[in-house]
């Protein structure tokens, strides 16, 4: 990754960077030059994850915080500018989901879902855009997925919510693009991570779901990296508002 995108002297945040694609994310950009501060709920992925960054060379910060707590959100800015002095990329990674048809999920359930992958990913991005607008500008990235715009179901408020997730990036690119801020999103097609391990942890399941994709199987977390990479460089900054389905050929495939 680094031999094609120079991200020398950036500074990344990557929320859900504990594990899964926020990981090879995180690992992603330190390739490519950046230092990261990763956050998540959990410490101890968090930790790991900031050793392998700095095996790499580049310094990166574990920043412990839950989503869910609105007030703790800008936290992750400050800690970031405390540590590094700025931020230039964003990556809204972190998601919330359960298995459950719509007659199932509970109420409570929709607003964890939406309270993570829409009003967290807000209310951080704006944060991390008063600061980038301090110098001169920046990229943020929204990760979403082909059933933003494919229906689905047992995860149908997890669609609905990353859905939003992608008109919120049209709308945040549209008013920050005077602020030289580029707002994209990257929409994995199905990864195999641990967030989605319940539903291709099922050889038979995985099988079938294999077949509905041209190139024949489940993505790797690793190659979500470089649409991502790709959007953070100054390659992409006539790009702006849109969304990059790394998914082997699926949403084609409908």
């Amino acid at each position: 990754m680094s031999a094609t995108f120079d991200l020398t002297g950036k500074v990344a945040i990557v929320t859900g960077g504990g594990r899964g694609i926020g990981r090879s994310i995180a690992l992603g950009l330190a390739d490519a030059g950046a230092d990261v501060a990763v956050t998540a709920r959990s410490g101890d992925q968090l930790k790991a994850v900031v050793e392998e960054i700095k095996a790499k060379g580049r310094k990166a910060i574990a920043i412990e915080v839950d989503l869910m707590k609105p007030e703790l959100i800008p936290s992750i800015v400050e800690g970031t500018v405390a540590e590094f002095g700025k931020v230039d990329i964003l990556i809204n990674n972190a998601a919330r989901s359960f298995m459950r048809g719509l007659l199932d999920l509970r109420e409570d359930g929709y607003d964890k879902i939406f309270d993570v992958n829409v009003k967290a990913a807000f209310l951080l991005a704006r944060e991390a855009a008063k600061e980038m607008m301090t110098h001169g500008g920046g990229h943020i990235v929204n990760i979403t997925t082909v059933g933003a715009v494919r229906g689905g179901s047992g995860m149908g408020i997890y669609h609905a919510s990353k859905a939003a997730l992608t008109m919120l990036t049209k709308c945040m690119a549209v008013e920050w693009s005077m602020l030289n801020i580029n707002v994209n999103a990257v929409g994995p097609g199905l990864t195999r991570t641990p967030f989605s391990e319940p539903i291709w942890s099922n050889p038979d399941i995985e099988a079938a779901l294999a077949s509905r994709i041209p190139q024949g199987r489940l993505a790797e977390p690793e190659e979500i990296v470089g649409a991502v990479l790709f959007l953070c460089t100054e390659n992409a900054h006539y790009i702006t508002g849109e969304t990059i389905y790394v998914d082997g050929g699926s949403l084609a495939n409908t």
